[in-house]
């Protein structure tokens, strides 16, 4: 799939600046004339979406609504994160809920069943949401002024780390039960976020992780990550982050 767009080229050329930039040691490759030629195609596809993303943001800034786009792999508990902090936000802020998959409107589903505004997202054969995607998603669902707005992206933690959504935060999710050095595996994702949320800390007496391993490993991609600790099932930690959530749109409402 990524090699249908050529976003995983460029998820290495951009995390490579990063990494530069943050002294992080790494390893080079040899790009020959060829891998040249494809990096010119990639340049057009990220341009294309970061100027539709620079209209998202825009109409966001316009409406001061404050949107987060969530990332992780499948099965850490995106949704049940966004069904446990809209059943406390949903009385404090106008919430609303975009829901990216390749196929099916379960998860979309589970959030109308709370009474909230959402919009499913079907990407076929596509491995992550982009800017357009988005743009058009925002038009049809005509949000009021103020609105915080969750991106559920696709499950994969490769691709969305490309693409700009116009978004003001980007949180990765990752459940104590995928591995302490899941960060180190999937630096690019990691590289791009600014909030990590460690999820399902209920099961920690019973899987072999340690959250301050993820914490440091982490930290050692993205130096400036906030965390979170918390179970989207019990609920434990979900208020932190709810009240993180609405300082974050209190900053930028009028």
């Amino acid at each position: 799939m990524c090699g249908t767009c050529g976003c995983d080229h460029a998820v290495k050329d951009i995390a490579h600046e990063r990494m530069h930039a943050l002294g992080i040691a790494h390893e080079h490759e040899d790009h020959h004339l060829e891998s040249g030629r494809e990096h010119l195609v990639e340049q057009d596809i990220l341009a294309e979406n970061n100027l539709v993303a620079a209209r998202n943001r825009g109409y966001f800034e316009a409406k001061s609504m404050f949107v987060l786009n969530l990332v992780s792999s499948p099965g850490s508990g995106k949704t049940t994160l966004l069904e446990r902090s809209l059943s406390e936000l949903r009385q404090r802020l106008p919430v609303a809920v975009i829901e990216g998959d390749q196929q099916t409107d379960n998860d979309a589903d589970r959030i109308r069943a709370l009474a909230i505004p959402c919009r499913q997202i079907n990407t076929q054969s596509g491995c992550h949401l982009d800017a357009l995607m988005i743009h058009r998603a925002i038009k049809e669902m005509n949000l009021s002024d103020n609105t915080l707005l969750f991106i559920e992206n696709v499950g994969n933690l490769v691709c969305p780390a490309l693409f700009d959504l116009g978004e003001n935060l980007r949180v990765i999710l990752i459940s104590v039960t995928e591995g302490d050095d899941k960060p180190l595996k999937y630096p690019y994702m990691f590289a791009s976020a600014d909030v990590c949320v460690i999820n399902k800390i209920d099961l920690l007496p019973y899987v072999d992780s340690h959250v301050e391993y993820i914490r440091n490993n982490a930290l050692k991609i993205n130096p400036d990550l906030r965390f979170f600790e918390l179970s989207a099932t019990v609920g434990t930690g979900v208020d932190l982050w709810c009240n993180y959530l609405c300082d974050q749109v209190k900053k930028i409402t009028r």
